[in-house]
């Protein structure tokens, strides 16, 4: 049964993963994402069907466009196959947990998670097209998952979460507007929605591992000269790096502190 939910979860990521490519590229450009069909962006020849198999389409045309030959970025193919191992890492970690209702709103999450963090690496934006429905997608989302394991004290929790990690975002773009984006603050409500679900440990833990990974790549990044005092980082990579953590780890890590403490 778990070998089969993997497979099927990793093959369904692999998919999406391919839709991914085409979200990251063309939302910031303000693109349809259905229309036109996948083309080469040099020569703006079709894509064949046999070519868009996610991973062995790139791996069957080396890399090229089978049209012009231009090169075809390995961003692609890692992509789709970053999405394909995510999604099965998740399903992975729910069975584990026996916590099967919440797979579909993580995998949501894993989704664009992946596209937004890339977007912002690439323009240093998180588009309010994915951002804003993500909030009612996910509320649905987890609202299932609340009634099918019958769980609804998560599902408060997830509105308290997703509201205090908002509002903190809001006051440190109010207190220092030249430190966070808006894109941030909108992004941290969705954030904190799920982690407050998954547990007030993941809450925690997640909320705060997203400035601990943004720092330390600040250090990283000015000790080998790659970035000055000045220079902009991406938040939103980090916030979601931080999210996976809190969901992965922040309960552990929670029984630690707790066990530590006495309590």
């Amino acid at each position: 049964m778990l070998a089969a939910l993997l497979v099927i979860v990793a093959l369904l990521g692999l998919a999406i993963g391919s839709f991914l490519n085409v979200v990251i590229y063309r939302v910031p450009a303000g693109l349809s994402t259905v229309r036109p069909a996948s083309h080469c962006p040099a020569c703006d020849a079709p894509i064949r069907a046999r070519h868009n198999i996610p991973v062995l389409g790139w791996l069957v045309l080396r890399g090229r466009c089978a049209d012009c030959r231009a090169p075809i970025s390995a961003r692609y193919p890692l992509v789709e196959l970053g999405t394909g191992i995510l999604f099965a890492a998740t399903a992975l970690l729910v069975w584990h947990r026996s916590q099967l209702p919440l797979l579909p709103a993580l995998l949501y999450l894993v989704a664009i998670g992946i596209a937004l963090a890339l977007i912002d690496i690439d323009v240093h934006r998180l588009p309010n097209a994915i951002v804003v429905p993500s909030y009612p997608v996910l509320a649905v989302l987890l609202t299932g998952a609340s009634a099918w394991s019958g769980d609804w004290g998560a599902l408060a929790r997830a509105g308290i979460g997703g509201a205090a990690l908002f509002g903190f975002y809001l006051v440190i773009v109010l207190v220092y507007p030249a430190g966070m984006g808006w894109g941030d603050v909108k992004l941290a409500g969705l954030l904190g929605g799920v982690l407050g679900y998954v547990g007030w440990s993941a809450l925690l833990v997640g909320g705060f591992a997203g400035f601990f990974f943004g720092a330390v790549v600040a250090v990283i990044a000015l000790a080998i000269g790659r970035a000055g005092r000045k220079t902009a980082l991406p938040f939103g990579p980090f916030m979601i790096l931080g999210t996976a953590f809190g969901i992965a780890l922040g309960s552990w890590l929670g029984e630690i502190y707790l066990g530590a403490s006495g309590f």
